[in-house]
């Protein structure tokens, strides 16, 4: 189930960013000054490792790899998000739909909606 985090780091006005982690998913969602959704990121495992698919309304989806950036114990980078190939659509809205239970309706249902309609 995705529990949110308290006090996370915010980029400043105008938008709001929280973040969900649980079932192997994470979401970091950004909210306009009423709450409404504007952009989220959903974070999951692949065979390959963690992806990320990414929602922004002007630019619409898109899905990337995630290079943690700690390959080495000898250093720690900076993650980067590369090329990430074919979205799993169907396994990450059954995962949002098990994990997003505890979100508030509204938050939920703009997430799903997004995700149900891929543009």
């Amino acid at each position: 189930m995705l529990t949110e985090f308290r006090h996370v780091k915010q980029e400043g006005p105008p938008l709001r960013r929280r973040w969900f982690e649980g079932g192997g998913l994470e979401l970091i969602v950004w909210q306009d000054e009423k709450g409404g959704l504007s952009g989220f990121q959903l974070c999951h495992q692949l065979a390959d490792g963690p992806h990320a698919l990414t929602w922004i309304p002007a630019a619409g989806f898109s899905h990337s790899r995630i290079d943690e950036g700690d390959s080495s114990p000898l250093r720690n980078e900076t993650p980067v998000l590369e090329p990430g190939g074919a979205v799993p659509w169907a396994a990450i809205e059954a995962s949002f739909a098990a994990e997003g239970t505890a979100l508030e309706p509204g938050l939920r249902e703009a997430v799903a909606a997004r995700l149900a309609a891929r543009h």
